[in-house]
């Protein structure tokens, strides 16, 4: 399955995204591409208001992204068993149900 396009990530809904790995870990990969694509100048620039916060250890642990929106609600993805596809997939389904402007859109 194809990744989807840096353009079609829109961060309007989001309020952070808190990327942690360690580097030295043979399962990091998907989650320093999720990282690469929504820290990318364009996703950014559709919500400069979003902080992206990326934590790099060197403790074994397991990597984790953590979406907050800016309702309160969580999106927590372990990343070791998910491919950047997947973990892309899923962030773009929620942040779709969640952006206001396209619910105002569906609507009219």
């Amino acid at each position: 399955m194809a990744a989807p396009s840096k353009a079609a990530v829109v961060l309007r809904a989001v309020k952070k995204i808190a990327v942690q790995f360690c580097p030295f870990e043979p399962n990091v990969r998907s989650t320093r591409e999720f990282l690469a694509i929504v820290a990318s100048e364009k996703v950014r620039s559709t919500n400069i208001n979003c902080e992206v916060v990326p934590t790099v250890k060197h403790d074994q642990s397991e990597p984790v992204v953590d979406v907050t929106f800016l309702d309160g609600d969580r999106l927590v993805m372990k990343g070791a068993k998910l491919t950047s596809s997947e973990m892309l997939s899923a962030f773009q389904s929620r942040c779709k149900a969640k952006d206001p402007q396209a619910n105002v859109a569906a609507k009219k």
